[in-house]
């Protein structure tokens, strides 16, 4: 199969065969714009990242922890290649946990619109402390 005819034009995603690594944030947002697909008639999508890792802005060191990304569709759903695309995004980033939420709601939002939407990052303990943050937009369903 071609290139051309392995993936969309633009930045979409391959559909089979190794992902590309994301370049930016940005750039991962753009694909999950892109990749976003009609939504059916389905009350509540959750999707748990169970191996999200981004730096302490204060260490450098890795922090590793789970993103949950709950939300009610309106007209568009995440797809879930272009979420583990997003998500890999932040690998190299450092950020605090508070602005990990925020960020990935407000991307989110902006990504699909949708009716409610949570966002919950689950830092693992690090020095016997963990955290927890969650960012909501919407109205709660």
């Amino acid at each position: 199969m071609s290139d051309s005819q392995n993936h969309q034009p633009d930045l979409w995603l391959p559909r089979s065969g190794p992902m590309p690594r994301p370049e930016s944030v940005e750039q991962a947002m753009e694909i999950l714009i892109k990749e976003a697909f009609p939504a059916p008639r389905v009350s509540k999508v959750r999707f748990h990242a169970t191996e999200f890792t981004a730096l302490c802005p204060r260490s450098g060191q890795p922090d590793f922890g789970e993103i949950i990304i709950e939300y009610v569709p309106n007209e568009r759903c995440i797809e879930s290649k272009s979420l583990k695309f997003y998500l890999w995004a932040f690998r190299e980033m450092p950020a605090f946990a508070e602005g990990l939420a925020e960020r990935i709601a407000d991307d989110i939002e902006r990504a699909i619109q949708p009716r409610y939407l949570r966002v919950v990052v689950k830092q693992f303990p690090r020095g016997a402390i963990g955290l927890e943050v969650e960012a909501e937009r919407g109205i709660r369903q």
